[in-house]
């Protein structure tokens, strides 16, 4: 195994957020937006992307770890519903 150099921005809070300066997280955004456009990334904001991929909310019918989630009613559905 070779030895990496690790880049992070910790959210801490909930893993949204930051106890940080605004300012400061932008920066660090940033510099870790550059750096995966560097790897290779070709999407606009390759994080902006898996961040809200995460959320079950957006859009109305998502596909998570659990199941299919409905973001109207919220809750989980099947295929056959």
């Amino acid at each position: 195994m070779t030895n990496r150099d690790v880049e992070t921005l910790p959210l801490p809070v909930a893993g949204l957020m930051s106890l940080e300066k605004g300012e400061l997280v932008a920066e660090q955004y940033a510099h870790l937006d550059a750096l995966a456009k560097t790897l290779g990334f070709t999407l606009t904001a390759p994080f902006m992307t898996l961040f809200f991929l995460a959320l079950l909310v957006i859009p109305e019918l998502k596909l998570s770890d659990k199941g299919l989630f409905d973001g109207r009613d919220f809750s989980f559905k099947s295929l056959n519903d």
